[in-house]
């Protein structure tokens, strides 16, 4: 009997030991800190792919410098071909460009474009970011830009009425601008980026295009509003290069099997390529000009007719003073 008295207080013993134990564990996990969800890092090496902006943002105190470089058309058929050394002896674009992190999340920008000697303003925040247990999955950054061509009169109101030039004239005439809301998911070595993108222009030359057949032909103009969805990825194949790519799909009534003034969506494809503190992104595409404001509405040239152009860029970024993360940007 006293055997069985012994085992029986021996099972209540450890039984109420299991119990403390773990009430002592169950308030450890109700003091704990919950568990960390850490952000997806190196999604993106830069703030833009070839013609889309990425979702990333310059670091806190990081100053990035960038020059890009467009050459013209390489197919005989768009005015290219061995007499310009497929367009390397012509030039499209050029710009100089400053993006500055005033925090992790937000940078502000200034450039400088060849195409209508643009002077843009931009402004890009980081909305979301991506987690890697995908606790967030997306990542998700505004960017707007503005831009201002200080173009001559007759360059740019070519076509134009000289009496409405008068009497409408205006600084704001020469103000274009762009909004996006970009998106990206890092999937392994892919990261995809969806840009739904809306660009305003505040003057724009009443052209018309005649659109459908028979009873259902109807005459359109161009115009100042011109929603776009922009969509690209990078996929990383070594640590320090990359293949990046990205597309435009333009809607405008206007610009759809227009006859006298063909336009094409903005198609590249190309190279990340990480060299120290330096990307270089080497290119093709059809767009003409480097900036959303430029090449969504104007993007006169075909693949097919060999309207693609080469181009590069290289960004550089500089920390600023002691706000400047230790870390890089990316």
């Amino acid at each position: 009997m006293k055997k069985y008295f012994f085992l029986g207080l021996l099972i209540f013993i450890g039984a109420m030991q299991l119990s403390a134990q773990n009430d002592l564990l169950n308030i450890l996990d109700s003091i704990a800190p919950p568990p960390k969800h850490d952000k997806v890092t190196a999604a993106f090496k830069t703030t833009r792919l070839t013609n889309l902006q990425t979702t990333q943002t310059v670091g806190k105190g990081i100053l990035d410098f960038r020059i890009t470089h467009r050459f013209s058309n390489a197919g005989v058929s768009s005015n290219g071909g061995v007499h310009t050394l497929y367009g390397l002896d012509a030039l499209s674009d050029v710009r100089f460009s400053f993006d500055y992190g005033i925090t992790r999340k937000l940078q502000v920008g200034i450039g400088r474009s060849r195409q209508m000697e643009n002077l843009d303003g931009s402004l890009k925040w980081k909305i979301l970011e991506q987690t890697t247990d995908n606790t967030i999955p997306l990542s998700i950054t505004a960017y707007e830009i503005a831009s201002l061509t200080p173009e001559k009169e007759s360059q740019l109101y070519t076509g134009t009425d000289s009496a409405w030039i008068q009497s409408n004239k205006t600084i704001l005439n020469r103000l274009t601008y762009t909004s996006q809301i970009i998106l990206s998911s890092k999937i392994g070595r892919l990261t995809l980026v969806v840009a739904p993108t809306f660009n305003h222009r505040n003057y724009v030359l009443r052209q018309t295009n005649t659109i459908g057949h028979g009873r259902h032909t109807s005459v359109v103009e161009d115009e100042t509003n011109i929603p776009a969805l922009g969509m690209g990825f990078r996929f990383k194949l070594t640590r320090s290069f990359s293949i990046i790519a990205d597309y435009f799909y333009v809607i405008s009534s206007y610009r759809k099997n227009n006859s006298t003034h063909p336009y094409y969506n903005p198609v590249s494809i190309g190279v990340e390529i990480e060299t120290g503190g330096h990307v270089f992104h080497i290119n093709f595409t059809n767009a003409s000009g480097i900036i959303e404001n430029y090449f969504i509405p104007i993007s006169p040239d075909s693949w097919v007719k060999g309207g693609f152009k080469f181009g590069f860029d290289i960004s550089r970024g500089f920390s600023l003073g002691k706000k400047a993360e230790k870390s890089k940007p990316w």
